[in-house]
């Protein structure tokens, strides 16, 4: 296990990452904050210097979503998928396509929020198709980005 500020970051298996972190705020915030676009663009906004190009969700078992990100000197980065699995507000399942990804690296992203006392537990889980795939997502950086994000959530849900 490692640290990333309040964020655990762990591998239970050779194909993937789990992220675990605790929010001072309860579970249907925790939830509505992943889903619902316009407080997916207050917390989730990339690297400082990035802005939101596109933030779609269509939150329904087979439904899509897609984000666009653009950074300095106009590049972008995007993601998207299909949401497989909904059980609102514990449970959120989706495939992830990265735009700069391998053809053919989907993964499987699962969140789960457990609240006890006002206060939820968020455990991000995502398999990836390849053991090199999870090791070139850990080596991206992508933690200390997210533990950003996460950051920005925690003054979002504080300020609700």
């Amino acid at each position: 296990m490692t640290k990333h500020g309040a964020l655990q970051v762990t591998l239970p298996s050779d194909r993937e990452i789990q992220f675990t972190r605790l929010f001072n705020a309860p579970r249907r915030l925790v939830f509505d904050a992943h889903t619902q676009p316009e407080l997916l663009r207050r917390w989730l906004s990339g690297p400082d210097g990035w802005t939101w190009v596109v933030c779609e969700v269509d939150l329904r078992v087979g439904g899509a979503y897609r984000w666009v990100w653009r950074g300095p000197g106009g590049v972008e980065m995007g993601i998207h998928g299909v949401h497989t699995e909904i059980v609102a507000p514990e449970r959120l399942a989706c495939t992830q396509v990265f735009d700069m990804g391998r053809p053919g690296d989907e993964a499987l992203g699962t969140l789960v929020l457990t609240e006890d006392h006002g206060k939820t537990t968020l455990k991000n889980t995502t398999r990836y198709p390849s053991k090199e795939a999870r090791d070139a997502a850990l080596k991206s950086g992508m933690a200390d980005g997210m533990e950003a994000g996460y950051a920005r959530l925690d003054q979002l849900v504080a300020s609700a």
